[in-house]
């Protein structure tokens, strides 16, 4: 074995790994959540989603 293992690394990486798989299908079920509540089953249009900073669209 050329290298000591380093198991604090190995750790992370695999909580890193678990919190990635976490976070995407967290999202993978808000979209499917957004795709119900829409009337069609389909997804929100660019133009339809509300913009969440307050700012408005120039004229």
């Amino acid at each position: 074995m050329p290298f000591k293992p380093n198991y604090n690394q190995q750790r992370s990486e695999r909580n890193r790994a678990k919190e990635a798989k976490k976070l995407e299908k967290q999202q993978r079920r808000e979209e499917e959540a957004a795709r119900r509540k829409t009337p069609d089953g389909e997804a929100p249009q660019d133009g339809d989603a509300p913009q969440e900073d307050g700012e408005t669209e120039p004229s």
